[in-house]
């Protein structure tokens, strides 16, 4: 009976194995639903490194013109405006991880493939590290300097016009008990980011706009146990609208909606960061609301949520497998002029 096979590193094998894993990836991960090519994605996705080489994106921001024009005849000659625009980097590398297998022995005493657990296991490595990169960044955790956790770029930490601590803290080491998440904390967000310069844009969702805030599960329990009329039934009153728009991956997982802000909830949202040394807060977490444009993402050739890099060699003379998965990507807060572009940090106190 003739069977079909294939063998370590076959082109069709790498294929195969190769889509899987980036599509499961992709699904594991929990920034996925924010993104996209569009300027109005919450992470745009840029293409220009996956067309030509290089290890670097410059983007562009042009400031909107803010000249008084001329009326009637006039002259418009010698008064014209200048372009103002402003730059950001993101820089793309390669970064892998494999796994091996002990050998022959090893695999006769277990009754699954160490291939397709070797892949389970990248997936859910890829998935963590591209996460845990998007909080690092978005969050300016920069106690976090190995730029293997922070999307190939380094950190940079939110610029005073871009962070808000309740009761007028000075620092996230100042946040004590009184200065916990509230709903009134979310509308002071809003409210910043609808008078920053340049305004932070929201996205659209079936034509209204809405901001998301991610909250440290800490921040959402402070909500949900906190007694003062409306606080968490607010949330659930939005939550409960039926309209069109829940169809929108930015809702999907969504806690609820309040004051056109999308609230989401993950574990991974950092803690604070102490001003003075750099080093941890224990007793603060660090929110972030986002809007359209908050960070950039870019993958090198070859590469992409669809396609992340797959071999497979054997050692010891055969008796060992080793699987390797890599790919070549960057990922970064947007941020220009020296302030962050799309990025509100809250910091509160948690226990």
């Amino acid at each position: 009976m003739a069977t079909t096979s294939y063998g370590v590193n076959s082109p069709e094998a790498v294929k195969l194995w190769s889509r899987q894993l980036a599509r499961e990836a992709l699904k594991a991960t929990w920034f996925g639903k924010f993104v996209g090519d569009s300027s109005d994605s919450i992470v745009q996705q840029k293409s220009d490194t996956k067309k030509s080489a290089g290890d670097r994106i410059t983007i562009v921001l042009r400031m909107q013109l803010t000249g008084d024009g001329v009326a009637g005849d006039a002259t418009l000659e010698g008064n014209e405006e200048a372009l103002t625009t402003y730059t950001d980097n993101l820089f793309i590398d390669q970064l892998r991880h494999a796994v091996r297998s002990a050998g022959k022995m090893t695999e006769q005493r277990i009754p699954w493939s160490i291939r397709e657990e070797g892949m389970l296991g990248l997936k859910d490595w890829w998935a963590g590290r591209m996460d845990t990169a998007f909080f690092n960044q978005v969050c300016g955790y920069t106690v976090q300097s190995d730029v293997r956790y922070t999307g190939m770029n380094s950190v940079t930490g939110p610029d005073a016009n871009h962070v808000y601590r309740p009761n007028s803290r000075a620092n996230d080491q100042s946040l004590t008990t009184g200065d916990e998440m509230t709903l009134g904390l979310i509308d002071q967000l809003v409210a910043m980011a609808k008078l920053a310069t340049p305004v932070i844009r929201p996205v659209k969702v079936d034509g209204e706009d809405k901001y998301v805030m991610i909250l440290h599960t800490n921040q959402v329990t402070q909500l949900r146990t906190n007694t003062s009329t409306g606080q968490w039934l607010d949330i659930q009153k939005a939550a409960t609208t039926g309209d069109g728009s829940r169809n929108n991956p930015i809702f999907t997982g969504a806690l609820g909606e309040y004051n056109g802000v999308i609230l989401h909830e993950s574990t991974r949202i950092t803690n604070g960061v102490n001003s003075s040394t750099g080093a941890t807060v224990a007793t603060a977490r660090r929110a972030v609301l986002l809007g359209a444009q908050a960070a950039f993402l870019a993958f090198g050739q070859g590469f992409s949520f669809e396609n992340f890099d797959w071999n497979e060699e054997l050692f010891d003379y055969g008796n060992q497998l080793g699987i390797e998965s890599g790919s070549i990507f960057g990922l970064k807060k947007a941020r220009f002029n020296s302030a962050d572009f799309s990025t509100i940090v809250l910091s509160t106190y948690t226990s």
